[in-house]
């Protein structure tokens, strides 16, 4: 029905029932009416036809979507009906001094039950029509009865195009058990959600307790996976109170929901002091890390922040992306480059004078490094070392740099090459003005080169997914975690440290793999896993720090400051002069025992007998 054929119905609807009702409520008081009545009737009639009609348009009446009338729309006819008779009472006595109360107050009563009735069967008419399931609408379960899955449940009943049905809400409160919402039954408490499943053949599940901590959520929302349904979550809380996201916006549900760690609270007043106004430089912006970096870092107002990295294609990607949010003062400024080319980096410092830098540029597949230890040498270690001086040279105020756990007694070139790179960082800070550290932390879920999209890319074809062993495990961050609290980290700098980042908890990598397997609306019998071995340089297990660099104090949630110990500055000259004539094998033996402090003695002989 076309909006004017709409309103003209509904007005003339009204009309009816406000010019009528009025004779209505005075004859079932007086079956009789009074000849000396009636003009005085007429009247009446006409001003709350006037009265009425003047508020229907005021509150809107006539433009509401009745359809979905609820508690917001009835107010409104409240309001109208009761405004519109208390203006006929005003009339009636100015004009006889008298008021038809009993007259009036069943007018009143009949306004209410007619429009509000003729509003509401436009809602009942259109639940009948929905009321029944479509055949193609899977049977649902919503995780939690509260104000976000009353929500969910309506708008599903509403929105027939979604596909979903839902049948049954599970929720913890032991009050709202046994109640029906929308005539949805609260069937228990989410301790037997495998059995609900069962029992009501859900195909379907939505976790609706955007509340929840990130704990809470993460382990009930394991016990939602492992029941193989396809599971949906709404947004984070405050993703909807800041108005980012809505309560309807259902998306699936990530691997990163199942990791159960609590959003980390960041020092604003020390990263503001830090950043805000100041001349930032990310190397490797547009990597994984770099470039979400570079996003939390548009937060804080930089007065220019430069994006440097090697490829031009990720470089104008994250570049685009943040001039449609940043702030209009602060200026964006994409810088090719790379970071093995000494000039080019110092040029790029004298000419910006950052104030702080952070340096994300790095090779960081353990395999491939390990296939080409020249190329981890160069970007690594050299890549490092050009950056890091330049910064110096130039008067930087902080220098961070981005490493890993896989520096911690590293059996493979890109852990070594990283350590090594720490050791730069850590002898360049003890005489220089400059601030340097280094921050370590573990994977990151969903990084370029990471096992999250090989999973996904092997889950889309059919499988088998490929895990190296069954006992393989890691250390596992979100990108935007890792991210802040690397910024956070170097907002701590006082020269020299590396700083370690809380992991929390190692993950099976196997367990890692189910559980995407089964978030994908698979059973590992429709996808199987296999193991294809560990890979060269690959270790069972990540450490974070080793034996001798253990402190237990954190100096802010979540990061600690490790007790690493560099070599001598003679020791890394002798090195890096040694390592251009090295053959492959060569400098991966020499990166390996140089981070793991192995025959250092046997280098500084070399070293005497050289001069």
């Amino acid at each position: 029905m076309s909006l004017k054929n709409r309103i003209s119905l509904l007005a003339l609807v009204d009309s009816l029932i406000v010019f009528f009702s009025i004779f209505i409520g005075y004859f079932l008081l007086h079956p009789w009416i009074n000849p000396f009545e009636s003009e005085f009737l007429l009247a009446s009639a006409l001003t709350i036809f006037l009265a009425h009609h003047a508020l229907a348009l005021y509150y809107g009446l006539y433009r509401k979507v009745w359809e979905y009338a609820s508690i917001g729309e009835l107010t409104s006819i409240f309001k109208a009906v009761t405004f519109s008779i208390i203006a006929v009472g005003a009339v009636q006595y100015f004009v006889r001094g008298d008021v038809l109360l009993r007259a009036l107050a069943i007018t009143w009563m009949l306004h209410l039950l007619l429009i509000g009735g003729s509003r509401l069967s436009w809602r009942l008419m259109r639940d009948m029509l929905i009321g029944k399931k479509m055949p193609d609408q899977k049977r649902t379960l919503i995780i939690g009865a509260g104000q976000a899955g009353t929500l969910v449940a309506r708008q599903l009943l509403n929105n027939k195009e979604r596909g979903l049905l839902p049948v049954a809400f599970v929720d913890d409160d032991v009050k709202k058990q046994g109640l029906e919402i929308y005539g949805i039954r609260v069937v228990c408490g989410t301790d037997a959600i495998a059995d609900v499943v069962k029992d009501h053949k859900i195909e379907h599940i939505i976790f609706a307790i955007p509340s929840l901590g990130k704990r809470e959520s993460a382990e009930l929302i394991k016990k939602v996976v492992d029941t193989g349904v396809r599971t949906q979550t709404i947004p984070l809380i405050e993703d909807i109170m800041t108005g980012k996201l809505s309560v309807t916006d259902i998306k699936d549900v990530k691997i990163e929901d199942l990791l159960g760690r609590d959003e980390v609270k960041l020092d604003m007043n020390k990263i503001k002091d830090q950043l805000t106004g100041k001349t930032v430089l990310v190397t490797g912006a547009g990597g994984s890390i770099g470039s979400e970096i570079c996003r939390q870092i548009a937060r804080f107002g930089p007065e220019k922040l430069l994006l440097l990295g090697h490829g031009e294609n990720s470089i104008y990607t994250i570049d685009m992306e943040l001039r449609k949010t940043i702030a209009a003062d602060t200026k964006l400024v994409p810088i090719i480059a790379d970071v093995q080319d000494y000039e080019r980096i110092q040029d790029i410092m004298n000419l910006y004078r950052p104030d702080v830098v952070y340096h994300a540029a790095a090779h960081k597949h353990v395999p491939l490094m390990e296939g080409n230890p020249t190329e981890a040498v160069k970007n690594n270690i050299h890549g490092t070392k050009n950056v890091a001086e330049a910064a110096h040279k130039a008067g930087v105020g902080s220098f961070v740099m981005i490493s890993t756990d896989k520096a911690v007694n590293p059996p493979n070139v890109m852990g070594a090459s990283k350590r090594f790179a720490e050791m730069i960082v850590q002898n360049l800070a003890k005489r220089s003005d400059t601030k340097f550290v280094a921050v370590r932390f573990g994977n990151v879920l969903g990084s370029r080169g990471s096992v999250i999209p090989l999973f996904k890319k092997q889950i889309a074809v059919g499988g088998p997914v490929t895990v190296t062993d069954p006992e393989m495990t890691r250390y596992f961050m979100t990108i935007p975690e890792a991210s802040r609290l690397v910024i956070q980290a170097g907002s701590l700098a006082r020269g020299g440290e590396v700083f370690v980042l809380d992991m929390g908890e190692p993950v099976k990598i196997v367990n890692l793999a189910k559980n995407l397997i089964r978030l994908s609306g698979y059973t590992e019998d429709e996808i199987e896993i296999k193991y294809s071995g560990i890979r060269p340089g690959e270790k069972l297990f990540e450490e974070l720090l080793n034996e001798g660099e253990i402190q237990s104090n954190q100096v802010f949630p979540k990061i600690y400051i490790g007790k690493a110990n560099p070599v001598g500055d003679m020791e890394l000259k002798y090195i890096l002069e040694k390592l251009p004539d090295m053959t492959d094998e060569e400098i991966k033996v020499t990166l390996v025992e140089l981070a793991n402090r192995k025959n250092v003695g046997m280098i500084q002989k070399d070293m005497v007998s050289s001069m």
